[in-house]
């Protein structure tokens, strides 16, 4: 039965949309399992989302209970992370830190992606004017250290997980929209197009039903490996006191508290450390896979 159902998927011949789509996942996946980085990134992720899902199962402590009889205690059996300078339980903060990490990193993609997307599919299809104005402004950001710009944004707007969430989108949407247009520009020209055009299609029609799917790949692809600039990011502002506030458990500003005692309890700022550089490796590793997968240069997918 399972040959019966992977023949189905891998046939070069699809009877059916659905067919053809599930037969492409199946080839990508199959294309991600033979490369290990990939894999091992992959599993980092899913622990990742896993553990801000069931965080409360999985934490032994409340994150937020002090307790000053217990404070900066190494790891050990009760503690598995040790304790912070109030007593909190270092493990369960990291547990429940997951959940923050994974909707900063959530939203900044979901706001970004697409606005930097549209943004420059509609410059590189329009050209002219429309595309010289997007690609100035894009620019302008671009030409902008992007954590400066972020701290910028996020002083002007005020310290928080929400203004924290807007002030990064806006800092990384125009690479997506210089990818998109570039992808764009490769096939605006091509027959398909405008065998399109000819059958009476507006432009918002060609945009959104066309042009868009056929960035998605690099846009995904470049979405992923954004994610661990987006943390470390993140965890930037949580260090200066701009992102997630006391006594919210963010990685970042577990750290900044953590950094008086760097010397003597090593684990109170090293443990939420080793979180960040962890996930963020999971993220540039599992890009790194899908861009070999994706990308038709590489021939990832033949």
């Amino acid at each position: 039965m399972s040959m019966t159902v992977r023949a189905w998927l891998i046939d070069d011949s699809p009877s059916s949309r659905l067919q053809a789509r599930l037969g492409r996942a199946w080839r990508i996946c199959a294309a991600l399992m033979r490369n290990p980085l990939a894999v091992a990134g992959a599993v980092i992720i899913l622990t990742l989302v896993l553990t801000a899902i069931f965080a409360p199962l999985i934490a032994t402590h409340d994150p937020l209970k002090q307790d000053l009889a217990q404070r900066l205690l190494p790891p050990g059996a009760m503690n598995w992370m040790g304790t912070d300078e109030l007593g909190r339980d270092i493990w369960s903060r990291v547990v429940h830190g997951a959940r923050i990490t994974l909707v900063i990193v959530v939203m900044v993609a979901v706001l970004a992606a697409p606005a930097g997307l549209v943004l420059g599919a509609v410059a590189g299809y329009f050209g002219g004017w429309t595309d010289r104005i997007i690609m100035g402004v894009t620019d302008i950001f671009l030409s902008l250290p992007k954590l400066i710009l972020a701290l910028a944004l996020v002083a002007a707007l005020g310290p928080g997980i929400e203004n924290a969430v807007i002030a990064i989108a806006i800092t990384t949407w125009p690479a997506y929209a210089r990818i998109a247009r570039a992808e764009t520009l490769t096939f605006k020209n091509s027959e398909f197009i405008a065998a399109i055009r000819l059958q009476g299609a507006s432009a918002a029609r060609v945009i959104l039903g066309h042009v868009l799917p056929l960035c998605t790949s690099s846009m995904i692809i470049r979405v992923t490996l954004d994610m661990a600039g987006i943390i470390l990011t993140a965890a930037g502002l949580g260090f200066l006191g701009l992102g997630a506030q006391p006594p919210l458990p963010e990685w970042g500003a577990m750290i900044a508290r953590g950094r008086t005692f760097i010397l003597d309890q090593w684990w109170v700022a090293t443990m939420p450390g080793f979180a960040i550089v962890i996930v963020s490796l999971g993220f540039c590793f599992l890009g790194d896979g899908l861009r070999d997968v994706l990308d038709p240069k590489s021939g990832g997918q033949q």
